[in-house]
């Protein structure tokens, strides 16, 4: 934008400067005519056929001040009588001056040649100026105006590129550190550190990052209020189903009537599954990475925490016929608890519930290098590779799937690695069977 103005103004010099030259080499030719009738005039005789010359003030002047100038004296055939024999050629046709550009010895004349009358008889006065102004303007153009516009051009260039950069460079760091971010990262920006210039579109932007923040907090607190009232009333209802289930295995007595079984157990699984999505949704409201960035971390120790999942899931698995294993190397690492727990328990759980009848299910913990990790692992149906990458969105269950479930339980563990600045690796476990999932954590 600013090159093109610059190439623009160089055109326009170099037109004035050709606009300059023309009138200079206009006025050049009108004094060239003014001094053919005294050249003509300082013929005062002739000696040998030749004619005598006197040259009058003015002409001495001209040659004087021009060094590059000269004059030649020809008869009407072209010849010359008198003067620099360079300038003999074909006369003018008629009493009308004739101009023209020649080059001679390196130099561009300008010669003008008239038919003249003198004491001498009819003569062609010639007259040549080498100082062109026309050959001057084409130097002029090349050493005064595109060459310094050249470097002009190339300076300015370099000077608008370094100036530009350096005054953008606090704009294209907050750029930079927005690009950055996390997508759930909605804290303000700084805006003391950023340019005056920007600051306005700093403090909008801070503005809406305020209000996607307010309205991303009211709806987790919205999901875990009502998932906190909905435990107590759920807790209850389960307590009763689960009494009436038990009441519906076992024989009647007398003076009681018989419970329809299926239709108490069908109710006590419905039961069970809704008290599972409160908790869950309980679970990931706290899990939110958000609500976490500012909780201190404490120490925690993977081996303790596999192992209480170990015993937490026995019965489960053991009433499935499932090999529950544990595989736990002693390691300590930065974390929440609480949460950490809460993941691998979800990892456990799907994997339990999953996994066929008479299936291997292993919990592992340790380093692989300097990287400490959280892993599970089954040899159950596990999950097509294209499949993957969805089966960590909420509510989000492979189709096919058997078995109770919300299609929360991953999410919740995807949500707490988030919170450890990781993310879950899925891979088909050993063999190809079954899934494989691991948390690696910071060391």
């Amino acid at each position: 934008m600013l090159i093109a103005p610059l190439i623009l103004l160089a055109v326009l010099n170099a037109w004035f400067d050709y606009q300059s030259a023309g009138n200079v080499a206009t006025q050049q030719d009108q004094r060239l005519l003014a001094l053919v009738p005294l050249l003509a005039d300082s013929v005062i005789g002739d000696v040998d056929d030749r004619p005598l010359l006197m040259l009058a003030p003015p002409m001495e002047d001209f040659l004087k001040e021009r060094r590059s100038a000269s004059y030649a004296v020809l008869d009407l055939d072209g010849k010359v009588l008198q003067g620099a024999d360079w300038l003999g050629g074909l006369p003018p046709s008629d009493n009308e001056p004739e101009f023209h550009s020649e080059e001679h010895s390196g130099t561009t004349w300008r010669i003008v040649r008239q038919r003249q009358r003198t004491v001498f008889g009819d003569v062609v006065v010639a007259l040549g100026d080498g100082s062109d102004p026309r050959q001057q303007w084409a130097r002029a153009v090349l050493y005064k105006v595109l060459l310094p516009n050249l470097v002009l051009l190339a300076g300015a260039a370099f000077a608008v590129r370094w100036a530009v950069e350096r005054a953008l460079a606090p704009l294209l760091a907050l750029k930079e550190a927005v690009e950055r971010r996390s997508p759930r990262d909605l804290s303000a920006i700084d805006a003391q550190a950023s340019p005056e210039e920007v600051r306005p579109l700093v403090d909008s932007l801070n503005r809406l990052f305020g209000l996607v923040n307010a309205q991303a907090e009211s709806q987790r607190r919205f999901v875990a209020d009502a998932a906190h009232q909905l435990r107590t009333p759920l807790a209850g209802l389960q307590a009763q189903v689960e009494a009436w289930a038990q009441a519906a295995g076992a024989p009647p007595s007398a003076g009681t009537l018989a419970l329809p079984t299926e239709q108490v157990y069908k109710l006590r699984n419905a039961t069970r599954r809704t008290s599972q999505l409160a908790n869950q949704l309980l679970a990931l409201s706290r899990a939110d990475a958000r609500a976490m960035q500012s909780q201190p971390q404490q120490r925690v120790d993977l081996k303790a925490l596999c192992e209480d999942s170990l015993q937490a899931h026995l019965d489960a698995a053991s009433a499935r016929h499932i090999d529950l294993g544990l595989d736990a190397d002693p390691v300590l690492v930065m974390g929440h608890e609480w949460l950490l727990r809460e993941l691998l328990s979800n990892l456990v759980d799907n994997a339990v519930k999953y996994t066929h009848e008479g299936g291997a299910v292993t919990i592992r913990c340790g380093r692989r290098g300097a990287q400490p990790y959280l892993e599970v692992e089954d040899d159950g149906p596990g999950v097509a590779a294209q499949e993957m990458p969805r089966i960590l969105e909420r509510f989000y269950r492979v189709q096919g799937t058997q078995g109770e479930g919300t299609g929360l339980g991953l999410a919740i563990a995807e949500e707490i690695a988030r919170v450890h600045h990781g993310h879950l690796q899925l891979q088909a476990g050993a063999g190809g069977r079954g899934l494989k999932v691991t948390l690696p954590l910071p060391g």
